[in-house]
């Protein structure tokens, strides 16, 4: 949680008391939570929070770097995590929502060489992928 506040202060937006309600929801609502989930959350510590100051702060967090956005094709919404480790996919299950975490990159260093090649500086990639998890394709059959 400091790592995020001192990002923000270091790229010189204020630590507002709902900013770092967001980062605290964030580290305690659990893996991937909605910002539907981060809202209820916040709302306990600040009730008069909005769900278009969670979304406003979620991208600013996402835009620098610190949070990740999975995207999910569920109707509960998108989740986010925290930017913790180095990089790392997943796996999203598009009935139930439910997001898994590749703890290995499937994409080769060579690949990325082979683009690089071409004079295309990667910096980072993010790779999601999108079926039925094993509850699901149980409770279908």
């Amino acid at each position: 949680m400091d790592r995020l506040i001192d990002v923000l202060r270091n790229k010189g937006y204020k630590i507002t008391p709902q900013r770092r309600a967001v980062i605290t929801a964030l580290s305690e609502c659990g893996q991937f939570p909605t910002a539907q989930q981060i809202l209820e959350h916040v709302k306990q510590t600040n009730p008069d929070v909005s769900l278009d100051t969670i979304y406003r702060n979620l991208s600013l967090f996402v835009e620098l770097g610190i949070v990740h956005e999975i995207q999910t094709c569920n109707q509960d919404g998108n989740r986010f995590e925290m930017v913790t480790t180095g990089h790392h996919h997943h796996v999203i299950c598009l009935d139930c929502g439910k997001v898994q975490c590749l703890h290995f990159c499937p994409i080769s260093s060579a690949e990325i060489e082979k683009v690089e090649e071409n004079g295309f500086a990667i910096v980072s990639h993010s790779l999601e992928f999108y079926g039925y998890c094993q509850e699901c394709r149980a409770a279908g059959q």
